[in-house]
């Protein structure tokens, strides 16, 4: 059952921001939505 779970985050996409649609470089599971340079606007 864990190897599963394990399984889910490791096939998760890449998340995007939300405003810019850049690659967000953090882990896919956070909660942030946008990147540094958006979030800092």
């Amino acid at each position: 059952m864990i190897e599963n779970v394990v399984e889910f985050f490791k096939n998760l996409p890449p998340k995007q921001c939300a405003t810019c649609g850049e690659k967000i470089e953090e882990q896919h599971e956070c909660y942030g939505t946008q990147c540094n340079s958006c979030s800092e606007l």
